[in-house]
């Protein structure tokens, strides 16, 4: 009789030992999976708050753009005609002032020009990325700072719009960077056109940055969360000099 009840008794506790342990499982499954399910929600709501952000600054680039299209560019060209209407009635002095104001001034239409598309998506696109970024490089070259070196390797693909958009975004900012901080005199940027991937590599021969106390972190920040946005890496190496490559999937 005793031995029934301890075989009892041992049963009844090892059905509540494995019921127990079945219970508490199963909590740390669930567990897991809301806490997966948590961090793909915020991962979700991250990228669309970045996309949107994107979207609004690309709106804005746009509005700029045709403002110094369409009033600001007119401005100056109308002011330009005014100065060469003047000119057949000066002499002197006066001509040779109205002539350089003039030579001016198409200078800074021109610039505008070059600003305005680079600021509007649809001239970037039109052509596609390769000819986007070597636009912008001859904008570059011509202030007879930096030397220039352009170079793809393989067949070049069109690839859809925001990627190609975010990507000279990419190339805008690191090119920037290197305006604005690296004191170099030599900029290149390789462009691989790989089965799977699309490799970007811009190097400048700088003074580069000691790692973790860059002065352009807001810089570097900005391209890692727009390469976040279709799914790419990016590496940022310094030696001095510094070398951004960007990797996307195809």
């Amino acid at each position: 009789m005793f031995a029934s009840i301890v075989l009892i008794s041992t049963i009844f506790f090892t059905g509540m030992i494995y019921s127990l342990y079945t219970i508490l499982k199963l909590y740390d499954k669930k567990s897991k999976e809301y806490s997966i399910d948590m961090d793909n929600i915020k991962l979700i709501h991250d990228k669309n708050l970045l996309t949107t952000k994107v979207e609004i600054q690309e709106q804005t680039f746009e509005n700029i753009s045709r403002e110094i299209h369409d009033n600001i560019g007119q401005k100056l060209s109308l002011i330009k005609l005014n100065l060469n209407t003047l000119s057949s009635n000066q002499r002197g002095k006066d001509l040779d002032k109205i002539n350089l104001s003039a030579n001016l001034i198409s200078t800074v239409i021109n610039d505008l020009r070059d600003i305005s598309k680079s600021l509007g998506s649809d001239s970037i696109l039109a052509n596609g990325l390769v000819k986007a970024i070597e636009t912008e490089l001859g904008q570059l070259s011509n202030s007879g700072k930096y030397e220039i070196v352009l170079d793809v390797h393989g067949e070049q693909i069109f690839l859809e719009r925001k990627k190609e958009l975010i990507l000279y975004r990419i190339v805008q900012e690191a090119l920037n960077n290197i305006m604005k901080h690296a004191d170099a005199s030599s900029i290149s940027i390789d462009i691989y056109f790989e089965e799977k991937i699309l490799l970007i590599k811009i190097q400048d021969d700088g003074t580069g940055f000691i790692s973790g106390q860059n002065p352009n972190g807001a810089g570097l920040k900005n391209m890692q969360k727009r390469v976040g946005l279709i799914d790419g890496e990016v590496e940022i190496i310094t030696n001095p000099g510094t070398l951004v490559n960007i990797k996307i999937p195809l």
